[in-house]
């Protein structure tokens, strides 16, 4: 049964925040430690490459079902799952002597994180209200969206230091304390009547079509954009997509609900939340051209992210805070508006030596900024936007405009890069592949401004409520 009386803790807190750094120790820190795995294991670049996005694809896969499944069964339950499913596939890595148990660990661990996303984001929802929901949505956002970078140095300093087995092995140690954190946390799901139903059909139209989708934003380029196989993968995923939304509109019991996005708060939210992910392009298109064409290292590359990284950090809280005095709307139009002129710093390629180098760290602490001050006011507009018996589904949702979000932006920047850089300068591809994310920022603009209200996040708690209620039944009758 769902509590009605329990409140959210630090302790809550804390072990949702562990549960959350864990994807991103086993999703961020794999991408910097390509050359490591490859002599230990004695694999292909490419097999480690294919391992590395199995975990976004299963993971974009399966989100919106998991959402969906732990508003049904139980918020902390799903969560739980997700958590040992970590552990299991962090063992699988640890213990991996080829190519099989690293892939399947891989699997295992994107599904993982379509369990743990959602439904953690749910028992926010459920267990915190007010600021105190706002204040436990941003630690929630530091683990998330601070956890890229934390995750993308600690591997970094463990693999070289330790071996890069040990980021699992602290990656299990992170989910054994979450578990514990959060094992008193009474259960959470939504109210329901009757036997439990879930739509298989549309889990299964749903997986085939985004296993189409991904493969082919993930090896478009590989195969030929005008190959028959991607061209295939093409029409199938606008096939699928047909039919999903054709079977869902006539069914009771659904995956998706599509009457979510009447909702224009919520709406608002996804959107401008798959199009600020898309702005990851940049990051592949910067650190690959300051290395190509500039003659940095990876780790001087590394370290001018390192502004990012901080500043992300630092600005979750103050996100925070506007979202509390100013409501949802000024700080994600502000933060997509200081993330898009910091990605449009970088594409200046036309500088030369280090007055580029300086540019380029700036545009990526004001990308961090712009990203610290959106990430709560984003994530509470969506959840506090959601049905309640429908909190696991809507966050699925809005985590997979995440995952599409940011492989669409990272496969259409790598493809416009390279397609230009094949017939003029890197300086020239490196600009417009820039450009294309400094759109996917004005877009993002475009949809905070026309779908989120300005009232957005600043709605009562029940005790201001009762308060203003017993204020008004005091108040003297007037004398007539």
């Amino acid at each position: 049964m769902e509590s009605t009386t329990y409140r959210g803790t630090n302790k809550l807190i804390i072990g949702i925040v562990f549960g959350v750094i864990t994807f991103w120790l086993f999703a961020q820190a794999m991408v910097n430690v390509v050359p490591a795995v490859q002599e230990d294991l004695g694999i292909s670049v490419g097999t480690i490459n294919i391992a590395i996005s199995l975990t976004a694809l299963f993971s974009g896969m399966f989100i919106v079902a998991a959402g969906g499944l732990a508003d049904k069964i139980g918020r902390k339950k799903v969560t739980y799952f997700g958590l040992i499913l970590s552990i299991v596939g962090s063992l699988c890595l640890v213990f991996a002597q080829g190519s099989m148990l690293l892939i399947i660990g891989r699997v295992i661990q994107g599904i993982s994180a379509a369990c743990i996303m959602p439904a953690t984001i749910a028992l926010m929802k459920e267990y915190f209200e007010g600021k105190e929901r706002q204040r436990a949505l941003s630690y929630w956002s530091i683990g998330s969206w601070g956890g890229s970078g934390v995750a993308s140095f600690a591997g970094g300093a463990i693999a070289t230091y330790l071996g890069w087995k040990w980021i699992f092995i602290f990656s299990i140690i992170f989910t054994l304390l979450g578990m514990w954190l959060i094992k008193d946390t009474p259960e959470s799901k939504a109210e329901s009547t009757g036997k439990f139903k879930f739509d298989y059909t549309g889990l299964g139209i749903f997986v085939v079509t985004m296993l189409a989708l991904n493969v082919l934003i993930t090896f478009g380029s590989d195969f030929g954009w005008t190959s028959i196989l991607t061209i295939g993968l093409a029409v199938a995923t606008v096939i699928g997509i047909i039919v999903f939304v054709k079977v869902e509109k006539s069914k009771e019991i659904v995956l998706i609900d599509f009457s979510l996005f009447k909702n224009k708060p919520y709406s608002g939210a996804t959107f401008s939340n798959f199009l600020l992910n898309a702005i990851a392009g940049t990051l592949v298109v910067a650190n690959t051209y300051v290395q190509v064409d500039r003659g940095f290292s990876s780790f001087q590359s590394g370290m001018l992210s390192l502004g990012y990284l901080v500043a992300v950090l630092a600005m979750i809280r103050v996100g925070e805070k506007i979202l509390q005095r100013a409501g949802a709307k000024s700080p994600m139009i502000w933060g997509a508006l200081i993330t898009t002129v910091g990605v449009a710093m970088m594409g200046l390629t036309f500088l030369q030596g280090m007055i580029y180098t300086v540019v380029v760290f700036v545009g990526f602490a004001l990308f961090g900024l712009g990203l610290g001050i959106y990430a709560t006011p984003s994530t509470d507009t969506s959840v506090s936007n959601a049905p309640s018996n429908k909190v696991g589904e809507a966050a699925g949702i809005y985590k997979m405009a995440s995952s599409l979000g940011g492989a669409f932006g990272v496969a259409i920047s790598a493809t416009v890069y390279s397609t230009i850089a094949a017939v003029s300068s890197l300086n020239t591809a490196a600009t417009w592949g820039i450009i294309v994310n400094v759109i996917f920022g004005v877009l993002s603009i475009i949809s905070i401004v026309f779908m989120v209200p300005n009232n957005a996040g600043k709605e009562k708690t029940v005790a201001q409520k009762a308060k203003a209620l017993n204020t008004k039944r005091k108040e003297p009758e007037p004398i007539h």
